[in-house]
């Protein structure tokens, strides 16, 4: 079986636009969570949300908002490698869960416009901007969609179907994303809490991100690789998780064996991390269900957000470089522990010899997914 290397990366976010800012201000635990006032809300709302006045994207009027953001990603991780995107042996695989739906709240309904905020408008757009040699490919599957496009790419690439793939992400906040999550009463009415007993909630972010990966270890300068992965669906609820965990552990087992490991050598764990009481209790479960209680875990969300269709790329770009440098972030926000299972939830920047993660995500529908990257 072909091995998946991590070739480059990006992570665009309002806290930098390269992967490199990015590291260095969670290190230094800066958040880019901020309480607005705007249209989106008639109430002031928590969220991590680019400065539109000083992102530089394109500047061409032909691209939205959330395509400039992956645009900018994918150059940015593309000029760090000597891979040619446009050679017929490299395929784009798109995540999102919105899109361009924010269009609706600007834009004259009618045929027009329902093309337009298709994701397949979008990755045409996209394509032509690269000049790219394939149709690419989107996966729109709830807030697994990240991970998910990861694990779509490890299977193409190892199927030989290509030799390298650039797997990439976005997802913008609008007022219709918004006022969704306010309708659950699953927004929290300050920065969220991941595994706290205090939590309230989720806390909505901007971002995109990058992973180029190949079959080819020379085009890798860190030989990282993607080792496996594993969805599985709770068939419980269309917006409520797995009350028992079973199922997203029963991705994490089937992950973990088929990348040939055993759970003593994964040194930390990525979690989903939400902060909503029903989805960290459910992966607490989980992560109890595969015996990794006492590895340490750790959630990005108290510092992006939760970034939907792009935050499962950049967890596990920010995990990547926990690996290089050999530093695990800690969960900002968490105190006290809130859930009912014990978990080493890691509050600290811990350094250490890092070589080997599990990333986990979940999402409405009950849908799970989990990684394996080690270097």
């Amino acid at each position: 079986m072909k091995e998946v290397f991590v070739v480059s990366d990006n992570v665009l976010s309002p806290l930098g636009s390269t992967s490199v800012e990015n590291f260095d201000q969670l290190k230094n635990a800066v958040s880019g969570i901020k309480l607005h006032e705007n249209h989106f809300s008639p109430l002031p709302f928590y969220a991590s949300l680019f400065d539109n006045n000083a992102l530089a994207l394109s500047g061409s009027t032909i691209y939205t908002k959330f395509e400039n953001l992956i645009i900018a990603s994918v150059k940015d991780a593309s000029a760090q490698s000597d891979i040619d995107i446009t050679d017929k042996n490299t395929i784009l695989i798109i995540s999102s869960t919105k899109g361009n739906i924010s269009l609706l709240e600007t834009e004259e309904q009618n045929n027009k416009l329902t093309e337009r905020i298709s994701l397949p408008a979008s990755a045409k757009l996209i394509a032509e901007y690269f000049k790219l040699a394939n149709t690419p490919l989107i996966v729109s599957h709830a807030c697994i969609s990240g991970v998910l496009a990861i694990i779509t790419a490890m299977r193409l690439l190892r199927a030989g179907l290509y030799d390298n793939a650039i797997v990439t992400g976005a997802d913008i906040i609008s007022k219709f994303v918004l006022s969704g999550f306010q309708s659950f009463q699953a927004i929290s009415n300050e920065p969220c809490k991941p595994f706290d007993a205090d939590r309230k909630g989720i806390t909505l972010g901007e971002a995109a991100g990058t992973l180029i990966l190949s079959t080819n270890k020379q085009d890798s300068k860190t030989g990282i690789k993607i080792c496996s992965g594993a969805v599985s669906n709770d068939a419980n609820h269309i917006s409520g998780p797995s009350r028992t965990g079973e199922e997203l552990g029963t991705a994490i087992i089937k992950t973990i064996a088929d990348a040939n490991i055993t759970t003593a050598d994964i040194d930390f764990i990525s979690a989903h991390g939400t902060a909503t009481m029903y989805n960290d209790e459910m992966e607490a479960k989980a992560f109890t269900l595969a015996q990794m209680n006492s590895i340490p875990v750790n959630s990005l969300k108290g510092y992006y957000g939760h970034t939907l269709g792009a935050a499962g790329l950049i967890e596990t770009v920010v995990s990547i470089n926990s690996l290089k440098e050999n530093i695990l972030i800690p969960t900002l926000g968490y105190s006290k522990h809130g859930v009912s299972t014990p978990l080493n939830v890691s509050n600290t920047v811990q350094k250490g010899s890092y070589n080997c993660f599990l990333k986990t995500a979940s999402g409405f529908g009950g849908c799970n997914a989990a990684i394996v990257v080690t270097k």
